[in-house]
Parts: C-alpha cells; structure tokens; sequence
C-alpha cells in the first residue's frame, strides 16, 4: 500500500489524505482505513472515489496483474482508484458495511448507507465475485462476517461452500 499519501500534515495526527469527513489512520481490519471525524447521516457522500479512466481492455490487463481498484463506469470505461490522488482507495470492506459505492453518471461515490458515528470505519463491501474468492480473505470482525471479501449476493453459496466442508 502507498504510504507517501499519508505524509504528516499541519495538525497533529493528520495525514495529506484526510478529507472533510474522513480521517485516514491505521485500521483494525486492514493496513490504513478512514475514519468518521463528525457523525454522518445516512445518504451522505462521504467521498468520491477517483481514478483514471481506462479502456476495458486495459482494465483486464490491470485486474490480471492484480490491481484491485478497479470500478466499472459504463461499457467502454472503468475506473482505476489505484492513483495516489485517490484516498477513497483505502477504505476497506466490510461484510457488514455502513456505506455504498454508487454509480452516478460517471462519477462515483462512497455514500453512507446508514447514520455513522465519529470514529467509526467506514466501510463498503467490495462486490467481488466468487472467480478465486477463497485468495481474499476478510478481516472485518463483524458477527455476519463470511471469511471471505465477496458480494452480498454470495453470501449464503461462501456459507454453504464452508458448512460442506467441516
């Protein structure tokens, strides 16, 4: 993970990365996570998540050498979050999110999916599919965690795949 981003700023604590309402530290679930700094209601955009905008074929060149953040646009375009300038790339999943990521027209944002508390991660689920699910651990702690970082509509086949195998 690129650590430059978070070069000390003027306040103490700070990191070149905070936004408005996110503060960027250490997390418990993953490397460095963002942090609610005030209460966010529900239906707030909490952050945009940028990138470059790439070619499909280019983006398969980049998922294949394992670039993970990558977010379709529409059907000529996705989006690569994996540049320094996009601190929304280290928010991180969670089985049991408080936020969303939402397409609107070609921009998208992490908007929060319920009331968040100051001090709390914010989190998304990464939608991934089930193509090598088992090599994406997840690390979230929360009670409906499936073990692995998958869309919520595989859930109950993550499930059902672990109970078959004890």
């Amino acid at each position: 993970m690129d650590q430059t981003a978070f070069e000390t700023g003027a306040e103490e604590g700070s990191s070149a990365a905070d936004t408005e309402l996110v503060r960027f530290r250490s997390s418990p679930i993953d490397g460095i996570g963002g942090f609610a700094r005030t209460a966010i209601r529900q239906g707030t955009r909490v952050l945009e998540y940028q990138g470059e905008r790439i070619s499909k074929d280019e983006s398969l060149r980049r998922c294949e050498n394992d670039n993970q953040y990558i977010f379709s646009l529409n059907p000529e375009q996705d989006l690569d979050g994996s540049v320094a300038w996009n601190p929304a790339r280290f928010i991180n999943h969670s089985c049991a999110p408080n936020c969303e990521a939402e397409l609107e027209g070609d921009q998208i944002w992490i908007v929060a999916g319920r009331d968040i508390r100051a001090g709390e991660e914010i989190t998304f689920n990464y939608g991934y599919d089930l193509v090598d699910y088992q090599d994406h651990p997840c690390r979230c702690g929360s009670p409906d965690c499936v073990d692995y970082i998958v869309a919520e509509e595989f859930f109950q086949h993550v499930r059902g795949h672990k109970a078959r195998q004890r």
